[in-house]
């Protein structure tokens, strides 16, 4: 398939796989719960399969050292402000020290991973590491999962996109704790105009990420 590169050098950026999202006994923010079950399992399935043909796993994990870096964001404020919106809880969330910064159970192996804790907000190139980190291992392609598909998962694709990163989109691989017509909608806007959006079987049988 054609992705744009001359040869594809691929790695996952698994995006807020974490407890504050995924796991109904401490999250604050929480997807629902057969969501969080389905993509955690998608996720895992993928994952092993990538470490089997050394394509790197990234995990971006959101972590605020107070409220006060969470507040700095306008539009988050007024979220916290409506008790009816889902991300109502937004200022209470991932603060470091808290359960919720942890990656799910079964999805993170120390030994092959990289972490990325710094994130703050839904680009995951923003104020993090992670342009170097792809840089240094010469990375040129992005299989880009977890959750929201609405927020931080779009967010950093349009990013990757505008960075002249091929993008890829295991549709099984993210999911949202909106409602399911943006989940859909995100992958409509990802697939028309800033990378591919295939099922992880799909992606499990490319021949660009064999072994080389």
């Amino acid at each position: 398939m054609n992705f744009g590169v001359d040869k594809v050098r691929a790695a996952v950026v698994a995006i807020d796989l974490h407890r504050g999202h995924l796991d109904m006994s401490v999250a604050t923010m929480p997807a629902a719960p057969d969501t969080a079950a389905r993509v955690v399992a998608a996720n895992r399935r993928l994952f092993d399969w990538c470490r089997t043909r050394q394509v790197p796993v990234i995990h971006l994990v959101t972590q605020y050292r107070d409220a006060q870096e969470i507040r700095l964001n306008a539009f988050w404020r007024t979220r916290a402000e409506d008790p009816h919106n889902p991300r109502k809880n937004v200022m209470a969330h991932n603060i470091i020290g808290m359960p919720g910064g942890e990656v799910m159970p079964g999805l993170l192996k120390v030994e092959h991973d990289y972490v990325v804790d710094t994130k703050k907000r839904y680009n995951c190139f923003v104020a993090t590491d992670l342009e170097l980190l792809l840089r240094a291992h010469g990375i040129n392609t992005l299989i880009v999962t977890g959750v929201n598909t609405n927020s931080c998962v779009l967010s950093t694709v349009t990013a990757a996109c505008s960075m002249d990163y091929a993008v890829i989109v295991p549709s099984d691989c993210v999911d949202t704790m909106d409602a399911p017509a943006l989940h859909e909608a995100a992958l409509l806007c990802i697939r028309t105009a800033f990378g591919f959006v295939m099922t992880s079987d799909e992606v499990m049988s490319l021949p660009e990420l064999s072994v080389s």
